[in-house]
């Protein structure tokens, strides 16, 4: 007996809402220093369930793994882990209803979803083993909006009465392209500055430390191959790269709102684009207000996580935008019937002739 779509569906959505909450969680992990909360991987302290709380279990784990045990960050650590394990398990499901059904829809997305999901799980280990290391922690993060976004394109593909956009042309949809990419880079690039914390090394806007040409070492501040906190010789990484990073994030915004903001605008024209507009130009307004507000106010942690999530929403409300461009043509012809052989339907547009 076959799974219903609907169901398939209904599972879909519940994996995207948790991974909303898991690239939130890995937010609060990481703005609140717990990254490093549980030295080990996947358990705590050796603990798969639970973290050491009472007096003899703090001592056994600080003489084993030789670190002091806070466990209210081992806490933090370990609900990350738990939400991301239970969105592991959601998509696994997936994947294996995708397989069953695949003789009516190519389970595609579903197993790139489980390539990266193993892909993330690595990235997670090697995060605590290489002790934070920006790259590392910057490839976790664009993981899980890898995720994230992959998710959205399977809840958007098995969703019932999807119109397209009119009045495309190939002028928009390369606009849209073009905007979906501005995104994942700039997102890229806020991944960068948080994993080597330079978020508060500007404490004014629009300036950075009371000048627009602030002293800039791009050449230590890109350098992947090292260690949090320093340089690849080994020494300690100068302010003048952490200002790099940063300044370049906040440079970039301005292109993402030149370019996001303009698709935006242009779809607004335009009757049956109306809501992706309003919708794309939301989603951008509210992420450019976080940022400055996290500069203004020093980086409080409710801010801070709220502009993570807001970046995730923006590139699923971008992704979702460029789909419906994207797939005008698409959506002309007709679709096999959900629950029946592939040979059925060609059977069928056969005999109509």
């Amino acid at each position: 007996m076959r799974t219903r779509p609907s169901g398939r569906r209904t599972l879909a959505i519940i994996a995207f809402l948790l991974a909303l909450v898991v690239v939130s969680l890995g937010a609060w992990v990481r703005l609140s220093d717990a990254g490093l909360g549980c030295p080990d991987w996947p358990g705590c302290y050796g603990k798969l369930v639970g973290v050491p709380e009472h007096a003899h279990e703090k001592s056994a784990a600080e003489a084993a793994f030789g670190q002091r045990v806070e466990a209210g960050k081992a806490w933090k650590e370990m609900i990350h882990r738990y939400a991301a394990g239970t969105l592991g398990l959601c998509i696994a499901g997936l994947a294996v209803l995708g397989w069953r059904q695949r003789a009516t829809r190519r389970p595609t997305l579903e197993l790139a979803l489980l390539g990266v999901v193993v892909l993330q799980a690595t990235l997670g280990m090697l995060t605590v083993t290489q002790l934070l290391k920006p790259v590392i922690v910057t490839s976790h993060l664009l993981g899980g909006m890898t995720t994230l976004a992959l998710l959205a394109a399977l809840v958007l593909r098995d969703g019932r009465g999807f119109r397209p956009a009119t009045n495309t042309n190939i002028g928009l949809q390369a606009h849209a392209i073009a905007a979906l990419a501005t995104v994942v880079i700039q997102i890229a690039l806020g991944g960068w500055v948080s994993s080597n914390y330079a978020a508060a090394i500007c404490p004014d806007f629009p300036s950075c430390q009371g000048s627009f040409s602030p002293a800039l070492d791009f050449h230590h501040a890109f350098t992947l191959d090292r260690e949090l906190g320093i340089t690849a010789s080994g020494t300690l990484l100068p302010a003048s790269a952490l200002t790099a990073i940063h300044w370049t994030h906040r440079l970039f915004a301005g292109v993402v709102l030149l370019v996001v903001g303009s698709l935006g605008l242009r779809l607004l024209a335009h009757r049956h684009s109306r809501g992706s507009g309003l919708a794309l130009l939301g989603a951008l307004g509210l992420q450019i207000g976080l940022g400055i507000a996290n500069v203004l106010l020093q980086l409080p942690l409710p801010l801070a996580v709220a502009h993570n999530t807001g970046a995730a929403l923006l590139l699923c409300v971008t992704l979702a935008t460029a789909r419906s461009l994207l797939n005008k043509e698409k959506a002309r012809h007709r679709q096999p019937a959900a629950g029946f052989p592939r040979r059925f339907n060609e059977l069928n547009t056969e005999s109509a002739r």
